[in-house]
């Protein structure tokens, strides 16, 4: 007779694991309030690291203590985990945050297992849980009527937020709230009887910054809503504007940000929330963007099987100058493109695959400002042959043979791959755009470099073609592989050349260290274009200068926290944006 195999025990043991992640989750979350209140800017951006840190570091743990809490029982033994799965359905099924649960336990089994193993026998490929649209319940949300009197209602959110640190002029803040409202609604609105305001009850948190997030709404229209509120140390708290664009919004819950810290007892009715505000956006955005970027790990692989399954879209690689470190494709119906690793790098390229990991890691982690594209990182990909376009397959079977392979005649498995949201690459886009495209997306460029250096990274390779351009017209950095830290640059100017012959010399006549870069090199390196070249000049000339870099590295040095800032500010200055 079979030993007894507990299920019921491993299903348990699988979900206090989760309890622990759960718990170690909101308490850094919670703090988030206290470091806005305190101005605890650095603590703010280690609280993030930590938060993504996290769920590896527990899914570790608890795949560690399993075989230590049921000794003598075989947990490789696939055949038995339908069981376990079963027991663990019934345990989740009353949890507000089930679809979290799932997404855990499949950790557990790919942490035990390898991805040989998956089915949805085994763990939760597809979801057990109801849909979105079937979760009738909203976040807890406060709802304001203004019965066309609006800046009672403004007077009444001041209350209801209240900080323990004092507004810094109240009256002023009210004021210009509500001139921005009546600028930028149609001029009904305002004055509706029927207009309602609903503001979620748990305010956003990310970097130097506090958002209060809801929606305007009449019987037959809706606006999304955004109170962005600064906190100027030594002064007080500041609504700093109001944001009623949808555009604008998204932006601000954009996939080149850090996530928010924000309390979510059930995260899919927040989400379903949000994707109210913000239907353009997918449901695996809306879960990283509020730290839950496991569950919008596994909502995208959803969505893709899903695509592939349901539509004739083949695999092509990614339209632009081919990379010397990475291969690019993409499913032209889905907005993502597949990154992998070559095999043999362009010999200009001094870095190796274990360094190209840890780069992309640096931005996992790292405040992203706007400015650096989030990326999934997946393993052991399995798609049908007939998926990929055989041009597309060829390429990727020659340059990165040791992370594409064919499993026999159907089957191609990717061993490691990164995804990431598809842009037009910026030099394509300079080839097409109307003279005004070109100055804002060669403005946008030179203050991607600016915000992004403003947060300690320095891209390295500022080529156009490492740059995108977003459905909103942003410039985002998405080519990692020479990104560092600002601080571990050597800023040099040019010395004088010593004779009349140095200037014509094939070589410099001055020393290069390995991490010296001489901005004033900038203009002949990134635009081969001279029209473009002069443009950028007026636009950011000082990027050309050593000095402006070393002076935001002293900064940085120094401990303070840049501000760069997710959104327009009307009436105020800001180097930044």
């Amino acid at each position: 007779m079979a030993p007894h195999w507990p299920a019921a025990k491993i299903a348990e043991l699988i979900l206090q694991g989760f309890d622990d992640y759960r718990e170690r989750f909101q308490q850094i979350t919670e703090g988030a309030r206290q470091r806005f209140e305190q101005a605890q800017w650095q603590e703010a951006q280690r609280a993030s690291a930590e938060r993504i840190n996290l769920y590896e570091e527990r899914v570790a743990a608890t795949v560690s203590q399993l075989p230590e809490l049921l000794p003598g029982v075989n947990l490789v033994d696939v055949e038995r985990w339908p069981m376990a799965k079963s027991a663990y359905i019934a345990l989740i099924d009353p949890r507000p945050d089930d679809e979290l649960a799932e997404t855990w336990f499949n950790s557990i089994f790919c942490g035990l297992f390898s991805h040989d193993n998956i089915s949805d026998g085994t763990m939760f490929v597809h979801t057990t849980r109801p849909s979105l649209r079937a979760r009738a319940r909203d976040p807890h949300t406060r709802l304001y009527r203004p019965g066309g009197h609006l800046r009672g209602v403004l007077e009444q959110i001041f209350d209801d937020y209240a900080f323990s640190v004092p507004y810094e002029n109240r009256e002023r803040d009210v004021e210009q709230i509500d001139r921005l409202l009546h600028e930028n609604l149609p001029d009904w609105v305002c004055k509706d009887p029927e207009l309602s305001v609903e503001l979620i009850g748990s305010v956003f948190y990310r970097n130097k910054g506090a958002y209060l997030v809801g929606r305007l709404f009449t019987p037959d229209e809706q606006w999304p809503l955004v109170f962005p509120l600064l906190h100027q140390e030594g002064k007080g708290i500041q609504f700093d504007t109001v944001i009623s664009d949808e555009a604008e919004v998204s932006i601000i819950f954009s996939f080149t940000r850090s996530y928010f810290m924000v309390d979510s007892p059930v995260p899919a009715e927040m989400v379903a929330f949000l994707k109210r505000l913000l239907p353009g956006k997918h449901i695996a955005e809306l879960y990283t963007s509020i730290g839950f970027y496991k569950q919008g790990k596994s909502e995208f692989y959803r969505a893709l099987i899903n695509h592939l399954a349901t539509t004739d879209d083949l695999f092509v690689m990614a339209p632009g100058v081919r990379g010397m470190v990475m291969s690019v494709f993409t499913l032209p119906g889905f907005n993502i493109v597949f990154k992998i690793i070559k095999d043999r790098f362009n010999p200009s390229k001094t870095v190796d695959h274990a360094t190209v990991i840890q780069k992309y890691q640096l931005v996992k982690y790292h405040d992203r400002v706007g400015r650096l594209a989030d990326t999934q990182q997946f393993a052991d990909f399995r798609f049908p042959v007939d998926k990929f376009h055989p041009d597309c397959l060829k390429e990727l079977l020659e340059v990165a043979p040791s992370t594409v392979e064919l499993e026999g005649d159907d089957v191609v498995l990717i061993r490691h791959c990164w995804t990431e949201r598809r842009m037009t690459p910026l030099n394509l886009y300079l080839e097409h755009a109307s003279e005004s495209q070109v100055h804002e997306a060669l403005n946008e460029y030179g203050l991607a470099i600016k915000q992004l250096a403003a947060a300690n990274i320095f891209p390295g390779d500022m080529l156009l073609k490492n740059f995108g351009v977003t459905r909103h017209g942003r410039v985002v950095f998405y080519d990692y592989d020479e990104i560092s830290y600002l601080t571990e640059v050597n800023f040099r100017h040019i010395p004088p050349p010593r004779y009349p012959e140095d200037e014509m010399a094939s070589e410099p006549w001055y020393s290069v260290g390995p991490n010296d870069v001489f901005p004033e090199e900038f203009p002949r390196f990134l635009f081969v274009d001279l029209a473009q070249r002069r443009l950028f000049a007026r636009l950011h000339g000082e990027l050309y200068d050593a000095d402006y870099w070393k002076g935001l590295q002293e900064q940085i040095r120094a401990g303070k926290v840049i501000d760069v800032f997710p959104y327009r500010r009307p009436d105020r200055t800001d180097a930044l944006h």
